[in-house]
């Protein structure tokens, strides 16, 4: 028979699912196997069986919601739900007007759920790849406290705000991104066409060659018989980048060394706290547990240092230590930041004063960021300026001796 459960974890997290066993009594003994407390069990029906067959199919297939996309849905869902609309006919009147198919049948799944009985939370936690734990949790607390539209409202200009420093980050680091990209196709002209030609002009006239020319002829007549090799080497460090975005070891290797690096490290950081204390901030202000606020915040960073700061920080309100206290043990929080946190817990507005903090790191993290923009620019063009400048001094230099041998 089938069966849907309600259990508590070793971490103290709730669960349900589904289970296939021969009795309600094999059933408890399969899940407490697997280190779950049973709360609840009951036989599913039909329905349930078909809706727990879909939620799974769309967990490993369902569409992703772009953050653009995101943003618009909330925002309209605020809008629909503040003017009075019920929550169906609000998601039925989105998903006629998204032009992506994928998308519309994405909202309009939820809204079947939501008519088979399933709360709003539950419907959009189905969705793992477009809502995350922490939307999911924010909906949750204001389905709890009957302030949906609130919270959506607050949710739009949360995510808003996220894109908006993602498309700051991006748009700073196209312009340096373009002249990396000129810098590369100018040297490769170079190296490939102009080089060969001189060092043939410069053999058949059997002109003496300084010892840098020497060297830099020989690379590039290396490039024109070798490049197989050389595409071998630039498709190697294409699969190295690949490796380190895509698998877990890599990005976690490739988080931890960016910390380190300066200035960029630092950015990083500022926009890493940036997001997750903008997250606690609105979780705390949506009335959700400080606990789990800390959960949601730490799985909202990849970056195990991060992680570990709010393990330790989790730790310290359990055992009843201050949160501000646990922050300032650490090394990547500044001080002012937590003297802010402690007078957020002092005032009980501990979510008002995450928000402020986020906000300050906000523009500081612009600030970084322009700042950083404005080294970079100039940095690359002085690069291709001198590498430019090399290969030329070094291709005169010949053409001055052979003149001087020439008057002489």
């Amino acid at each position: 028979m089938n069966l849907t459960y309600d259990a508590i974890d070793t971490s103290g997290r709730t669960t349900q699912d589904l289970i296939e066993a021969d009795s309600i009594k094999a059933a408890v003994e399969q899940l407490r196997q697997r280190g779950l407390m049973v709360t609840n069990i009951q036989t599913a029906s039909d329905r349930d069986v078909e809706r727990q067959a879909r939620s799974a199919d769309v967990a490993t297939t369902g569409s992703r919601l772009p953050l653009k996309q995101l943003v618009l849905f909330t925002r309209q869902m605020a809008m629909l739900l503040t003017s009075g609309s019920a929550v169906v006919p609000a998601l039925e009147a989105i998903a006629r007007q998204l032009r992506n198919p994928d998308h519309g049948s994405l909202i309009k799944k939820v809204k079947d759920d939501l008519e088979e009985g399933c709360t709003l939370t539950e419907a959009l936690c189905r969705f793992p790849r477009a809502f995350d734990p922490t939307y999911c949790a924010v909906i949750a607390a204001g389905e709890a406290s009957a302030t949906l539209p609130q919270m959506f409202d607050r949710l739009s200009r949360i995510i808003g705000k996220r894109r908006a420093m993602r498309n700051k980050v991006l748009g700073s680091m196209a312009y340096p991104g373009l002249l990396i990209v000129l810098c590369t196709a100018v040297l490769s002209v170079l190296m490939f066409f102009v080089l060969p030609r001189f060092g043939d002009m410069f053999a058949m006239m059997s002109v003496p060659l300084p010892t840098f020319t020497t060297l830099l002829l020989a690379g590039a007549e290396g490039l024109r018989h070798y490049w197989p090799v050389v595409v071998l080497l630039v498709l190697g460090m294409a699969g190295g980048v690949v490796y380190l975005v895509v698998t877990p070891r890599g990005r976690q290797w490739c988080a931890n060394g960016q910390l380190r690096i300066p200035l960029l490290g630092r950015l990083l950081s500022g926009l890493i706290q940036g997001q997750t204390f903008r997250t606690l901030g609105m979780l705390l202000e949506a009335h959700v547990g400080v606990l789990d606020a800390l959960d949601l915040a730490r799985r909202a960073t990849k970056n195990n240092r991060f992680q570990a700061l709010f393990d330790g920080v989790e730790g310290a309100v359990t055992s009843g230590n201050s949160l501000s206290g646990a922050l300032e043990s650490s090394r990547l929080v500044d001080a002012a930041i937590c003297q802010a946190v402690r007078t957020g817990e002092e005032s009980g507005n501990l979510g008002g004063a995450m928000s402020y903090v986020a906000d300050v790191l906000d523009e500081d993290n612009t600030e970084l960021l322009n700042t950083l923009t404005r080294l970079l620019e100039p940095t690359i063009l002085i690069i291709m300026g001198v590498l430019v400048g090399a290969v030329a001094i070094s291709l005169f230099l010949p053409l001055f001796d052979m003149t001087s041998m020439v008057q002489q």
